[in-house]
């Protein structure tokens, strides 16, 4: 294997504002939810909805989210006191804990979990996108080694793109006679899911006039966002690669994928019980 060197160089994006640091992943998550919040509102009253309870459920997001994705990165670390660090946010608990918060405050206030859910997948794969430009940004999630025409080096990355990091981190193999603190190229990870989230994002806006039931929409952003992680799984640099070459996270994406299509097939079609996307119109 040879030694590996990268013609781009990644500087984390960060500022200090007195006594706060500002990150580019900061940024772009602040920016992610807004995003979201603006989308799912405009989408709801355009079906003839009022769309006034979404702050409160992307604020419960917002909330669910941080948390979910801190739990599972210390469950993963095996390490308690990473929550209280921080480092460490991972998309599949962050996900889930959205998920769960955003049900308990829509049973809450009344309102139907599939229209909300149907509205918010488009929202949720802009926001995906949005959110891993902060990845960038800081230099996280990168990927495996990799000497191609676009390789990234992370020198100051979240951890820096080493060969002590790669191999006692990740476990990779690094080329002999490799220095500990050389740092190496690795596939740029990121940029990929903020492509790919945006190839989601356009699938699910333009199905958004779809003629299923509420919350079709939605099992289809599971699909979706099960197959992209699926994929990209292969080349992101990982320590838990417990199902010989799968890891963790492709286990929770097919499960994903799976649930998104059953439910897809059980929102096929309008019924009493499930009824279609559009409903009365909303007064100015």
């Amino acid at each position: 294997m040879q030694t590996i060197f990268a013609s781009i160089v990644q500087q984390p994006l960060s500022y200090d504002v007195g006594p706060l640091q500002l990150t580019g992943f900061g940024l772009a998550v602040l920016m992610s939810f807004v995003i979201a919040q603006i989308m799912t509102q405009r989408e709801l009253a355009r079906r003839g909805h009022d769309p006034e309870p979404i702050g409160d459920i992307v604020f419960a997001a917002v909330i669910g989210g941080l948390l979910g994705g801190k739990i599972y990165y210390a469950v993963l670390m095996h390490d308690v006191s990473a929550l209280l660090s921080r480092a460490g946010f991972v998309f599949w608990g962050g996900l889930i804990g959205g998920i769960l918060a955003t049900y308990i405050v829509i049973h809450r206030k009344h309102q139907s979990f599939t229209r909300i859910s149907d509205v918010a997948a488009p929202a949720l794969a802009a926001g995906y996108a949005i959110g891993r430009t902060g990845c960038w940004a800081v230099g996280d999630d990168y990927g495996r080694p990799w000497n191609g025409p676009w390789a990234v080096s992370f020198p100051h990355g979240a951890p820096p793109s080493t060969v002590a990091n790669m191999t006692e981190l990740f476990h990779i193999p690094m080329p002999f006679g490799s220095t500990p603190n050389q740092v190496i190229s690795v596939h740029p990870t990121q940029l990929y899911e903020v492509a790919l989230g945006f190839v989601m994002f356009l699938i699910l806006w333009r199905l958004r006039d779809h003629k299923h039931a509420e919350g079709w929409l939605f099992g289809l952003y599971c699909v979706l966002a099960g197959i992209e992680r699926f994929i990209i799984e292969f080349v992101r640099a990982k320590d838990d690669r417990f199902f010989g070459p799968f890891t963790t996270a492709q286990g929770i994406a097919v499960a994903f994928a799976i649930g998104g299509a059953v439910w897809m097939y059980l929102r096929r079609s309008p019924h009493a019980d499930a009824p279609g996307i559009y409903g009365e119109p909303h007064p100015a």
